[in-house]
């Protein structure tokens, strides 16, 4: 037939050919689908639903590509997944085979008009959308299986499209790659300055892919016409990787409700030629390059493929940040190696924060090390925790920590929010995904969840490189010692760690179990690990924090401690002296506690303190 991935041969044959066959020619791949579809039968149907409702039109559009001179056909899946469709995967799983066998008809239906030019098929895999409440293993666990139903159809080429980061996508490739020989293509999606949403620069992107051996081919597309993806590119240094460019078309506007990209496929074809120069072996377009698009650039760029240039890509072997040599950068400019003490101060509801400062000057007072300020916990609304912070620091001149998390804002929101705190002197921050929005309000109020806690920890981890590299960011993150499989928990304490976090705060503990479960934490990973201590005042503080504050586990024991009809004072001793007996307990393993009082009563500290000898 002389098309390759219809051949009657074996699956690693499939790629050793397309590895050879990009050695000595360029690819040209189709355009965009997804434009191009909308735009030709005038819908705005997710043209993914296509692949089982209207197969003629798919095929069509395929076919249009192909005759346009496109060598490398990418399946119409890119939205192909269960969070986006919203059905479980076996309905997926029937949209990705139909998605194949209409690029196989297509590639054959045009076979004639090829004179034996090869036409290659790779299964299309786009971004997961992260939903509240859904596990990043989830999401990782559906990449591996969406490729493994191309992988058993036969397609050896998989392109992993449009993403922000590798951060869910590197499990499912090295996963998939041990299993089966397949050429594994990775594009990141960037703005015209060069970030992608997940605030990482593409220079940090490539070279991070580059690093990767699964990985065969690494680029961009999407995101930036081909004059700035030119310009990012250049600045980007060539690897041993095969290269990818895949530019919009520019950049769109809205016409009556519809947003749509210029018709200029001559000017297209023409920045095209720039960005070949520099080692792009894979080149193609994005949104709003149709058909005209490809048959201009078949027209003035030759397949034929020049001497691949290699170079050091420069960041690979990028130096550690000094980030993990210390836990805080402290006011007084040291670095604490020593058991630390945390305290928790939670910003007030309304403008009044004349108690929040008198209990901060109270700790500065006793020497504890730093205070924290949660990110509005719960989705309720607070005084913001980077201003509450940086007010505190200013009176006090204590080594403050504001939480930041994600829930709230974009990319563009946190990254200017960091670079305020940095030239504020706020240095130090927990990162946390955030709780979710409170259901009641939900119809009216709307998460973000743009990346979670990982995510934005890679982003700080960026930024560090670029900007702070003489006095970087410390950024730690948390435990959830109470997730019910500890394994996974431990996974995203070394995930965080990689990605920069240098200390841990956890949630409070409360019983042995828990002691055991953070022991199993300290030695399966060597974090540091602060933790959590929180002492309850009262019988009716602990049945509502046993009974409807998530992540927490306060047992029945604990609750049976605590007298219904207590006095005040006899149910802060009890608070207390549970607190003692958890920092005891964890005194073999733990590099310092952090506290957070129920009504901002840091006045039990001291108590708490006493006699513990540390």
């Amino acid at each position: 037939m002389g098309v390759a991935m219809l051949e009657v041969h074996g699956r690693k044959v499939h790629a050793m050919n397309f590895r050879d066959y990009i050695k000595q020619h360029k690819i040209l791949t189709d355009g965009s689908f997804g434009t191009y579809y909308a735009e030709r039968y005038q819908t705005e149907e997710s043209p993914e639903l296509a692949n089982t409702l209207h197969t003629e039109r798919v095929l069509d559009v395929h076919k249009s590509y192909i005759d346009a001179g496109a060598t490398l056909l990418r399946t119409n899946t890119f939205a192909t997944n269960s969070a986006y469709f919203g059905v479980d995967f076996s309905v997926v799983r029937d949209n990705l085979l139909a998605a194949v066998r209409i690029a196989e008809q297509a590639i054959h239906e045009c076979e004639k008009n090829n004179h034996g030019k090869k036409i290659w098929i790779a299964g299309d895999i786009g971004p997961i959308p992260f939903s509240e409440g859904k596990e990043s293993a989830e999401i990782e666990e559906e990449y591996y299986r969406i490729a493994k139903v191309f992988v058993e159809e036969g397609i050896t080429i998989l392109n992993f499209e449009t993403f922000s980061s590798m951060e869910h996508i590197l499990p499912a490739i090295r996963r998939i790659v041990a299993e089966e020989d397949v050429f594994v293509m990775v594009q990141f999606s960037v703005n015209q300055f060069g970030y992608s949403n997940a605030g990482l620069r593409a220079k940090k992107l490539l070279s991070m892919a580059n690093a990767v051996q699964e990985i065969a081919a690494v680029g961009l597309n999407c995101g930036v016409g081909p004059a700035h993806m030119e310009q990012i590119m250049a600045d980007i240094p060539s690897s041993d990787k095969f290269r990818i460019a895949l530019p919009n078309a520019g950049y769109p506007k809205r016409i009556r409700n519809r947003i749509c990209f210029s018709d200029n496929p001559v000017y297209f074809a023409e920045k095209m030629q720039d960005l070949v120069r520099h080692n792009v072996d894979i080149i193609g377009g994005c949104c709003g390059t149709t058909p005209a698009f490809i048959k201009a650039l078949s027209e003035v760029i030759s397949l034929k493929q020049t001497p691949h240039v290699s170079f050091d890509c420069g960041e690979s072997n990028t130096k550690k940040s000094v980030i993990n040599k210390s836990f805080f950068h402290c006011r007084d400019g040291s670095e604490k190696t020593k058991k630390l003490l945390a305290v928790e101060l939670a910003p007030p509801l309304d403008v009044r924060d004349d108690k929040l400062l008198e209990a901060a000057q109270l700790m500065a007072d006793m020497g504890v090390d730093v205070l924290t300020f949660p990110d509005s916990p719960s989705g309720r609304t607070r005084i913001d925790s980077i201003l509450m912070a940086e007010k505190v620091h200013r009176k006090t001149g204590m080594t403050v920590m504001p939480h930041i998390c994600c829930r709230d804002k974009n990319t563009i929101a946190i990254r200017s929010q960091l670079l305020g705190s940095y030239i504020n002197d706020i240095h130090n921050f927990l990162v946390v995904t955030g709780d979710p929005v409170p259901s009641m309000v939900r119809q009216s109020t709307k998460a973000v969840f743009q990346f979670d806690s990982v995510g934005l920890m890679q982003m700080l981890r960026d930024m560090n490189e670029e900007m702070f590299e003489n006095t970087p960011m410390f950024y730690g993150g948390a435990i959830n010692h109470n997730r019910h499989n500890l394994d996974i928990e431990i996974k995203r304490v070394k995930r965080k760690m990689e990605a920069g976090a240098s200390f841990f705060l956890t949630q409070p503990v409360f019983c042995e179990e828990d002691i055991r479960r953070l022991r199993t934490i300290k030695e399966q990973t060597n974090a540091r690990i602060l933790c959590g201590i929180m002492p309850l005042v009262s019988y009716k503080n602990a049945c509502f924090m046993k009974n409807e504050i998530a992540g927490v586990s306060v047992t029945d024991e604990v609750v049976a401690r605590y007298n219904k009809d207590a006095t005040r004072e006899e149910g802060e001793a009890i608070g207390i002296a549970i607190a003692k007996e958890m920092m005891q307990s964890a005194k073999d393993f733990a590099d310092g506690y952090y506290f957070s009082f129920p009504f901002n009563r840091v006045y039990m500290l001291p108590s708490i303190l006493e006699d513990f000898g540390e």
